[in-house]
């Protein structure tokens, strides 16, 4: 445990300060060429710099890099190759709009190297009842896996800050729980993604000055599904994602179909004189998790973001628990 102290300290370090000192020039460099969008959800409607997946990108590699010349694990190298390729796929979507299959397909190719690695166990362990031996059927899961959890914080990226801040809480909450089963290797590799979404969150949060883009929720995304496939914490890291995959079912039952947000025409909030957000009356329109949150009352952006974040601690509150019961079974 001690001899892992300073790699987990100098990974941290550098995957907190690579985003943090690259996201100003990246938001310079990215405004200077008009690769910006408009914040529908200000009354000014400012154009904001995207895609921060950039800097998230490079936080993440060079963190993990540096991990495997500490620890030489092919965990590292499933999660480096992972997350770029996933980074990869999330950019090209955002230079050039792609169809609503685009996305989910090209996840399933970032999730192979997992398997190619051998970098998973066939054994899905549950809290209350145990591991279940699953060897073949379990290549599946991991193949819908980077795809749900990839799409997964894409989906919820409507508000600033929220990605990120989710990430946050959720990709803590991971470390957490490796932590609590003794898995102290992977929740060093795992901290990097705590960081870095930290350090963006600081520039991502409300009044963005930049967004994240496709290319940086879809590598939070993947990065995460990879941890906890690799880590073996599938259901707990589930758990901890719960309302961010209650907002993808909502909306894909809504919607019938895989859709890309920007192909809805008819949007599910809307905005009243003070610009705050309020349910649609549109029954044509998705339903999503901010269109429940603001069902009863109009709130302001930031109000439906601290929703959100409440939301996600009391599932990584459940996370953490869920946890300590699989110890207390084994």
């Amino acid at each position: 445990m001690t001899e892992l102290i300073i790699p987990a300290v100098v990974t941290c370090i550098v995957a907190f300060f690579t985003v943090y000192f690259s996201t100003p020039p990246l938001i310079k460099f990215l405004q200077k060429r008009n690769y910006t969008v408009t914040d529908m959800n200000k009354k000014e409607l400012p154009m904001i710099a995207r895609p921060g997946g950039i800097s998230i990108i490079a936080g993440i590699i060079s963190s993990e890099i540096l991990l495997y010349a500490f620890l030489q694990m092919n965990e590292i190298l499933a999660v480096i190759i992972t997350s770029s390729i996933a980074f990869v796929i999330g950019y090209i979507d955002d230079r050039k709009v792609m169809g609503g299959w685009f996305k989910p397909l090209g996840l399933v190719i970032a999730a192979l190297p997992i398997i190619f690695l051998g970098t998973y166990d066939s054994d899905l362990a549950f809290p209350l009842f145990g591991e279940v031996q699953i060897p073949i059927l379990y290549l599946g899961i991991i193949i819908l896996m980077i795809p749900i959890t990839g799409n997964t914080i894409n989906s919820i990226d409507v508000l600033n800050g929220v990605a990120s801040g989710f990430m946050v809480i959720s990709s803590f909450t991971l470390s957490i729980a490796l932590v609590i089963l003794q898995n102290y290797e992977m929740a060093i590799i795992s901290l990097p993604l705590a960081l870095v979404s930290l350090a963006f969150y600081k520039y991502h949060k409300n009044p963005s000055k930049i967004f994240p883009g496709d290319s940086g929720a879809l590598t939070l995304g993947a990065m995460y599904g990879t941890i906890a496939i690799i880590g073996q914490i599938e259901i707990i890291a589930a758990i901890a994602l719960l309302p961010a995959i209650i907002n993808s079912f909502l909306f894909l039952s809504s919607v019938k179909r895989i859709v890309e947000h920007r192909e809805v025409k008819s949007k599910p909030v809307e905005h009243t004189d003070d610009f705050k957000l309020k349910a649609t009356k549109d029954k044509k329109a998705p339903i999503t998790l901010v269109r429940l949150i603001v069902a009863s009352e109009p709130l302001s952006e930031k109000q439906v973001g601290n929703v959100i974040f409440k939301l996600a601690l009391f599932s990584g509150f459940l996370a953490i628990i869920s946890t300590i019961i699989m110890v207390i079974k084994i």
